[in-house]
């Protein structure tokens, strides 16, 4: 899409997602390095000691498995939520961390709940509602994408597999919906072309002019009836070079 002032490739549009990724794999690699646990580090709800999982609990995950199926879609949405929303991105991942925690302590079950699948919901929720509500093409036609690629998703927001946090998936997927709700952000105009404007003149037009009410076209109806177009036929000639040279030589 075109470089514009609202939507402008910055730095934070790779290193943002970059620093998310390294993050997760980081604390992974050092799970297995130094052979530690660290899931008592998540969110365990209704437990006071639990809260500080809910900002260490995106970067733990229970394997290799967990880990890769959270690594693409948090690196594509991030690059996405920077890119288009650059100036309030910072703003919403921050606080839609802290609800989408505080939602999964207090109605999670009484468990560990870790990983970065809550920050997912949390950017693919934003993403999808806050275009829908600026109705600009651009936002809107992400939004469709962010269905297409990641609308299944929204299975698991619900119980219906075993050993997956849902609560932090509903927690995420209500914390993107309000945001997108009350943050405000700047979003381009709509250019409008002149025969869309209300003040539009249709008589003025001069190409419109060329046709009658019935959209038959008649020519240009400013010139007086009966004159006719005066036409002028130019013939040129061209020497025979070839021809000349031939006639000398005789």
């Amino acid at each position: 899409m075109a470089d514009t002032p609202y939507f402008r490739f910055t730095n934070a549009v790779i290193v943002a997602p970059l620093l998310a990724v390294l993050a997760i794999w980081t604390v992974f690699w050092l799970e297995l390095t130094l052979r530690i646990n660290l899931n008592d580090y998540g969110i365990y709800p209704q437990r006071l000691s639990g809260l500080k999982g809910i900002v260490i609990s995106p970067f733990i995950h229970g394997s290799v498995e967990h880990l890769y199926n959270n690594t693409i879609p948090l690196a594509v949405l991030m690059a996405s939520l920077f890119y288009f929303y650059r100036k309030v991105a910072l703003r919403v991942l921050v606080v839609g961390v802290l609800l989408s925690g505080l939602f999964t302590w207090a109605v999670g079950r009484p468990s560990f709940h870790i990983g970065a699948s809550g920050v997912i919901y949390l950017l693919a929720s934003f993403i999808f509602f806050k275009g829908i509500r600026t109705k600009h093409y651009r936002l809107v036609a992400l939004s469709l994408v962010v269905v297409f690629i990641y609308g299944s998703m929204l299975w698991y927001i619900f119980p219906i597999e075993d050993g997956i946090s849902w609560e932090g998936h509903l927690g995420g997927f209500l914390a993107g919906m309000l945001l997108a709700f009350v943050v405000k952000t700047p979003v381009p105009p709509i250019k409008k072309y002149d025969w869309e404007r209300d003040d539009y003149d249709e008589e003025a037009d001069e190409f419109l002019r060329q046709f009658d009410e019935d959209g038959n076209f008649v020519g240009d109806r400013t010139k007086e009836e009966g004159q006719v177009n005066e036409i002028k036929i130019v013939y040129e000639y061209k020497k025979d070079i070839g021809h000349d040279k031939d006639a000398k030589r005789e």
